[in-house]
């Protein structure tokens, strides 16, 4: 049947094309071509078919259907040559007509009836799997039978949905180019536009993607509301751009392949509108204002736009959809100016802190938690911070010590700007923990202070991303810090405890004088005690650590003093239990109760005294 629509004339025949022989047959080639396209094309008129049957259901029939046409055209273009007056190209221009009407509604009823399997996700996903549909299965009819028996071997192991998308993409593509190559390229892209823009906007619907979210109405909205629609797009976008823009991307590329101009007009108008409201809202969050708790949504936001940005730069690549571009590069340029501005304010609110109260018990003051959980939080965006900070280089308003941010020689010594910042905000924090262990009128009191929020500063840092920002010398340095304050803190509580003891515990001492050491330890030891059992160590680590040390410290010293003047039996035999008060084990019993944050009932009472705190 081919060869019957496409006729050459054979090499026996050939003539001048001047010749007025060469006149003759083409005339007498074109007048068959009009006769097998009006026998073709009026056999599938719509317009006579009440049940309107799908031309591209057979493969043979739409072959030859396109066929006719390419011939039609060819007899058309002679005709306007050589008899630009005549009937019949009259007669072929109706045919045409007919034809492109056929081939019109044949476009919308693929498009509409293959809606599933022409979806997005359909055709993004099997794009990556298979190479491009790199002609139309209907625009070449000169192919060798095997080729195509080839074609169809490779088709039966692909997934049936993946299947049916080809083809339908195939056979838009060949009428797009019948259509768009006889001069009704406006009839098809019109049909084509409103179908997939409907498609489009839909999904887009679906997603969440609002249309009327301008500055006005987003600033109005209280936080837990616009957070819950921030939460809806991040979602959004990724699907959108990666499955729903850059799917209907490749199918205009394929269905318009024949002409980069119609490719381009029909996406920009499907997906311009949509793309320029989704990538708007960002930039309208980032305009409004803003309190320090928001930044991880901004960060979110920002983080979403520029880990798509080298999709939306492909998919959107024309000259006419340089909008939806430029509305993407605005949102992160705004989204970066307002994390900037926040993080800056979020160091001026900490230096502005002017909380009076002391937390009792020498416990974790609310600032040094609330700092260090919102820093904590930061560093899980370090890559994105690092790019928003790229060129906004941080100077330390003021000269630091070298063994804060570590030396400049070591490896593990502070030099990222993000990290350096982070650096400052932690010490500013801190310096305001200055003045507030000033507070106390308990100088040990203020130590331990001290000691337990720089603890729980550095297992934060520990226990999170902070740790590859500041380093391993930046913990080192810190840690070492909080023993020094727990040091502090041991030597002044304890220091009259300590003074009470003769400075040679072996020496003979007369008796008279052992019993007044003795008095002086049991006062000291219980003042210390009562007033200190109330104190809190809420890191179980640096409370071990104090016990241990006082331990260290004090006992070794009384057990000596205690062994070397009459022990357990001097006690029972010479003084009485109103002398000697306390063994060596009954001071460890004693501490275990303290730093726990409650004070024991009743008095420091004699040795009888259990085993301390059980836990």
């Amino acid at each position: 049947m081919r060869n019957i629509f496409f006729k050459s004339p054979s090499p026996t025949r050939m003539t001048p094309p001047s010749s007025p022989l060469h006149h003759t047959f083409s005339e007498s080639l074109m007048e068959e071509n009009i006769e097998v396209a009006q026998f073709i094309i009026t056999k599938w008129d719509s317009s006579h078919d009440d049940n309107l049957v799908s031309l591209f259901s057979d493969k043979d029939e739409a072959r030859q259907y396109l066929g006719s046409i390419k011939g039609l055209q060819k007899a058309m273009k002679y005709l306007v040559l050589h008899q630009s007056n005549s009937e019949k190209l009259v007669r072929a221009q109706l045919l045409m007509q007919t034809a492109m009407k056929r081939l019109q509604n044949e476009f919308y009823q693929i498009l509409k009836s293959n809606r599933d399997y022409l979806d997005p996700e359909s055709v993004s996903a099997h794009s990556s799997s298979r190479p491009s549909v790199s002609r139309s299965s209907f625009s070449e009819f000169e192919e060798e039978e095997e080729e195509e028996d080839e074609s169809e071997n490779e088709n039966d192991s692909v997934p049936e949905v993946e299947t049916a998308s080809l083809a339908a993409m195939a056979d838009l593509r060949a009428i797009a180019e019948a259509m768009i190559s006889a001069g009704y390229a406006k009839e098809c892209i019109k049909v084509y536009k409103i179908i997939r823009k409907s498609i489009v906007d839909e999904a887009l619907y679906h997603l969440g993607v609002e249309r009327e979210f301008t500055f006005q109405r987003i600033q109005k909205m209280e936080w837990e509301v616009l957070e819950f629609k921030i939460k809806n797009w991040l979602s959004a976008v990724k699907m959108a751009v990666k499955t729903l823009f850059y799917g209907e991307r490749l199918l205009c590329d394929q269905v318009f392949s024949v002409s980069a101009a119609i490719r381009e007009s029909c996406f920009t108008e499907i997906s311009k509108e949509g793309a320029l409201a989704l990538f708007g809202f960002p930039e309208n969050v980032a305009k409004c204002k803003q309190t320090p708790e928001k930044l991880f949504r901004i960060l979110d936001l920002y983080e979403a736009v520029s880990g798509l940005w080298p999709e939306v730069e492909s998919i959107f690549s024309f000259e006419s959809t340089a909008a939806v571009r430029a509305t993407a590069v605005n949102s992160l340029i705004k989204l970066g100016d307002t994390v900037r501005t926040m993080l800056m304010d979020f160091e001026t609110a900490i230096q502005k802190d002017s909380s009076k109260t002391t937390v009792p018990g020498g416990g974790i003051h609310p600032l040094t938690r609330y700092v260090m959980n919102y820093i904590s939080f930061l560093a899980d965006y370090c890559g994105i911070l690092s790019n928003i900070f790229e060129d906004w280089p941080f100077t330390v308003p003021s000269a630091l010590p070298e063994s804060y941010f570590g030396s400049p020689d070591s490896e593990g010594s502070i030099s990222s700007p993000i990290s350096v910042r982070v650096a400052w905000l932690i010490l500013v924090m801190l310096c305001k923990l200055d003045g507030k262990a000033a507070m106390y009128k308990d100088v040990p009191l203020s130590y331990l202070f001290l000691a337990n929020n720089l603890q729980y500063v550095t297992e934060k840092v520990r226990q999170s991303n902070l740790k590859f920002l500041l380093g391993d010398d930046w913990l080192i340095n810190h840690e070492l810090k909080v023993k020094q304050y727990a040091e502090n803190y041991e030597k002044i509580g304890w220091s009259k405890v300590l003074a009470s003891l003769p400075e040679n515990q072996t020496a003979e001492i007369p008796a008279d004088r052992v019993n007044d050491h003795f008095k002086k330890f049991n006062s000291a030891f219980e003042e210390a005690y009562m007033k200190q059992v109330s104190w809190v160590v809420p890191d179980p680590k640096l409370r071990d650590h104090i016990k241990i040390s006082l331990a260290r410290r004090i006992i070794p010293i009384y057990k000596e003093f205690y062994e070397s003047n009459g022990g357990v039996q001097m006690k029972k035999e010479m003084w009485g239990e109103s002398f000697i008060r306390f063994t060596p084990d009954d001071l460890g019993n004693y501490w275990s109760d303290m730093f726990y944050g409650s004070r024991s009932s009743g008095s420091v009472s004699s040795s009888s005294r259990g085993g301390g705190r059980s836990h």
